[in-house]
């Protein structure tokens, strides 16, 4: 069993055992339910493009950053230029918790993305409940008729839905009518090895209304000059500006080179 499979596994046991402490309609009653929401998809095309990630752990570097306050990070983000903010969800492989999107929420005006293995519709009306203006879904975790009716809760709330691939066969086999973003993750989630070739090769068969995401293995502004000429519109980063000891000052600084060279 890879990473993933555990992940996904553990994730549905903690979906059940949330539904029996916060019920969904629990969750619709929540003042965010109705709240307006800002697009993603828009944001990445009018500015820097940069998706920027607030990420504690993961399960291929384990700690990453523990120090770091996320109210100060994600205002340091949007400060620094971000056209988005990630925040990750999973509390057991990535130290995440939902309280951090709900902070995020307070502290800032740009769109806010939950990144999370989502595997069942009740974390669709939890990430609208806590503030989130759009969810990823990761291909390789789902079916293509719940991509599809996953995709289409999360508009009927209001959010936009980043769809990840990995490869080719993720891509053509998911029904794209209510996605908004098209991430193509560099990471190979079975061997975590990186390569930003995958979204150079799939760059080719993305549908051209959709906004294009390259994530993770980014750690160089010339990289997203490079991706760009790929079509490429959106860049989610996250290690590379938590490792440090300040995120925000690196968050800052490769946004300025990026502007500079760009």
């Amino acid at each position: 069993m890879d990473i993933l499979e555990r992940i996904v596994i553990d994730k549905r046991r903690e979906v059940e055992s949330k539904k029996r402490i916060l019920s969904i309609d629990t969750l619709r009653k929540s003042p965010m339910i109705g709240r307006n929401t800002n697009s993603l998809s828009q944001s990445v095309q009018n500015g820097s493009g940069i998706i920027a990630e607030f990420k504690r752990r993961s399960p291929s570097k384990q700690v990453i950053n523990h120090k770091s306050s996320v109210i100060d990070v994600v205002h340091q983000y949007e400060e620094a230029g971000a056209s988005g903010i990630s925040v990750l969800t999973d509390t057991m492989y990535f130290g995440g918790a939902l309280d951090d999107l709900l902070q995020a929420r307070a502290n800032l005006n740009i769109p806010l993305l939950r990144k999370e293995f989502i595997i069942d519709s009740y974390q669709i009306v939890e990430a609208k409940a806590f503030g989130a203006d759009a969810i990823l879904l990761i291909a390789a975790v789902l079916s293509p008729a719940e991509v599809t009716d996953f995709a289409r809760l999360a508009n009927d709330l209001g959010m936009e839905v980043l769809l990840e691939v990995h490869n080719e066969f993720e891509l053509k086999s998911s029904d794209l009518s209510y996605v908004d973003l098209i991430g193509v993750n560099n990471r190979n989630l079975k061997t975590f090895s990186v390569d930003l070739e995958t979204s150079k090769r799939l760059s080719r068969i993305i549908p051209k209304e959709k906004v294009s995401v390259s994530e993770s293995g980014i750690s160089d502004p010339k990289a997203i000059l490079d991706l760009r000429n790929y079509g490429f519109k959106g860049f989610l980063i996250g290690e590379n500006f938590m490792k440090t000891e300040d995120p925000g000052t690196s968050a800052k600084e490769f946004i300025n080179i990026l502007n500079n060279e760009g």
